[in-house]
């Protein structure tokens, strides 16, 4: 099995779906119709035979560049070789009722012959679809789903795969069209692909013009932006993680998970970045996203979601993946979702606290699921939950979860938007109950002995999940159980500039690349300039050539771990960034009492 590296991806998407391209020309990850439907494209977990679309030189030994057009998701590759140069442009389109690739075949200098081999495997690479070729189109399909290619030359098909060679010289231009459509209606027509690229290209382009901030770093924190962008579902404003599934966090581990679906924790980290950033649109669609994806129980509000709001995620083994450089097991769905996360209401009341400073309004409805959200805190608070990283152990009373949930009760009564649906009598006990929780973790989240907070109830460690107890406004960062807590992770946890989670024996897992971003707004919180602009080189240096990040770095081998693209990191860049600016919102609007 040919070697791979998260970081020779790039990412292309249309805000239904998204697509991993290789530095080498192949697409070898791409889910139809949506981020969590079932792949077509498969390669990226296993081997080609499990699904691709390469295109490529047919000539051996070419030298590819790459690079995203400025400010958009369009994504040119370059191949250089001794008969010529040509360039590859990858997009998917921004159209509102069909999902596409594109790839626009450019000659640049001389000759140079390519060759398109399309390989569709549905199932997550486990079945061959039915094909009829037809000179330049090729129809695949397998149960509802149709996938069309519309080509420039003639189409062959070589067993499975849908090839076609092509040559093109200085000056010329074609263009591939890969469309899906149902396999209960007749094949959609090709895209006319310069107007295509025109459109899409404009589109990301009036996006991110609504960021104006000046920073050290615009070219990072718009790249990081456009992403988050991606991986909002247009059609509701869910935002997913990451659009991908079980890349691992460490080699030769079960670290593997999917990460295709709604958090409610991540989203709303996102919200809060996307609203510092002046984008509001997306903080209504999601709180509406929220609304429908609650319904009429908040009390049964689970920490995620699909793309669409409906919760069932059960989680299964692809058996038939070897997995991303042989790590198994290939999971689809996510056993998580049905886990007690206290943290996520605070979360969830300080994205719609932050989305209500600036002017998106509250609607009755809103304020009716806060109430019901926080009379629920109420009954769970004082109960173990299985924490920020989800541990699958047994739980614990986790002290980031409890000050979480500790800020949701804080929001509400500090804010008259937000509980004008309850009763005065509500409110008063609520802010009893905040005050006593309050006084809890101060006593039961702090080990005495090294007057730091610690990652659960009767823990000696710290953990980086507490990086974001001065960020959410539990206590100021000048108090001494803070700075001992920041100083303790710094001195236990944090290798070659970045923060781990563990570091006790061998280090398991990679760096958690948002924890690194919370160090730097803490230490800039703190008036540590200078080790904050230390930090955040770490954190733009894991980017891959294309401005990426994963959820993990390796700081051993210098490569990147995890899901990929994640929005937890690109977040957490965006935050970091605009800290330096004095543009990152305090998520608390004061310190607890």
């Amino acid at each position: 099995m040919p070697t791979k590296s998260i970081e020779d991806y790039g990412l292309i998407g249309d805000g239904q779906t998204a697509a991993l391209v290789h530095r080498d020309g192949s697409i070898e990850w791409l889910c139809w119709p949506r981020f969590d439907s079932d792949a077509c494209l498969a390669a990226l977990l296993g081997t080609d035979s499990h699904g691709r679309w390469k295109m490529a030189p047919v000539e051996a030994g070419s030298l590819s560049r790459r690079r995203y057009r400025t400010d958009t998701l369009v994504l040119e590759t370059e191949f250089e070789l001794t008969t010529g140069c040509v360039g590859l442009i990858d997009f998917m389109p921004i159209e509102d009722n069909a999902s596409a690739v594109i790839r626009i075949v450019r000659g640049l200098a001389g000759k140079v012959k390519l060759r398109s081999e399309l390989d569709l495997r549905f199932d997550y690479g486990s079945l061959r679809p039915a094909i009829e070729t037809d000179r330049q189109q090729a129809v695949a399909f397998m149960g509802p789903d149709l996938v069309v290619l519309h080509a420039p030359a003639q189409l062959s098909q070589q067993g499975s795969c849908i090839v076609s060679e092509v040559e093109v010289s200085e000056g010329e231009e074609i263009a591939f069209c890969l469309r899906y459509g149902s396999a209960t209606s007749a094949p959609p027509p090709p895209l006319a692909a310069a107007a295509a690229l025109h459109k899409t290209e404009e589109y990301w382009l009036n996006w991110i013009a609504k960021f104006s901030i000046q920073t050290r770093w615009p070219e990072a924190v718009r790249r990081s932006l456009l992403t988050l962008k991606a991986m909002i579902f247009c059609a509701t404003g869910g935002i997913i993680a990451a659009p991908t599934t079980s890349l691992p966090e460490a080699p030769a581990e079960d670290l593997n998970w999917d990460y295709r679906y709604c958090w409610l924790r991540d989203a709303a980290f996102t919200i809060t970045a996307l609203l510092d950033a002046g984008y509001h649109d997306e903080a209504k669609a999601f709180r509406d996203w929220l609304l429908r994806a609650a319904g009429g129980e908040p009390g049964k509000i689970r920490i995620m979601y699909r793309a669409d709001g409906s919760r069932r995620l059960e989680e299964w083994v692809a058996s038939w993946l070897p997995g991303f450089r042989g790590a198994r097991p290939v999971r689809i769905g996510n056993a998580a979702a049905a886990q007690r996360q206290l943290d996520v209401y605070g979360e969830l009341l300080d994205s719609v606290a932050a989305a209500a400073k600036v002017g998106v309004v509250p609607t009755d409805r809103e304020a009716d699921l806060v109430a019901s959200v926080i009379a629920h805190v109420e009954g769970v608070w004082d109960e173990p939950d299985h924490g920020l990283w989800e541990l699958r152990g047994h739980p614990q009373h986790y002290t980031y979860s409890k000050v979480s949930a500790w800020a949701a009760v804080d929001r509400f009564v500090r804010r008259n938007d937000l509980h004008r649906s309850a009763d005065n009598a509500f409110v008063k006990r609520m802010v009893g109950l905040r005050n006593r929780m309050h006084r809890e973790i101060c006593e039961k989240g702090l080990n005495r002995q090294r007057e730091t907070f610690v990652e659960y109830y009767g823990s000696e460690e710290v953990d980086p999940s507490l990086l974001n107890l001065p960020l959410v406004g539990f206590l100021p960062v000048t108090d001494r159980r803070i700075e001992k807590t920041i100083a303790a992770i710094e001195r236990e946890l944090v290798h070659d500039g970045f923060v781990h989670r563990k570091l006790s024996g061998e280090i398991r897992e990679g760096a958690f690349l948002a924890c690194t971003g919370w160090l730097v707004e803490c230490q800039l919180m703190q008036g540590r300039r200078a080790e904050a602009e230390r930090t955040f080189a770490h954190l733009l240096r894991a980017r891959n050539d294309l401005g990426l990040l994963a959820e993990e770095f390796n700081v051993r081998d210098g490569r990147l771990a995890g899901n990929f693209p994640q929005a937890l990191s690109h977040l957490a860049l965006v935050r970091a960034a605009l800290r330096f600016e004095n543009k990152a919102s305090n998520r608390g609007d004061g310190h607890g009492k």
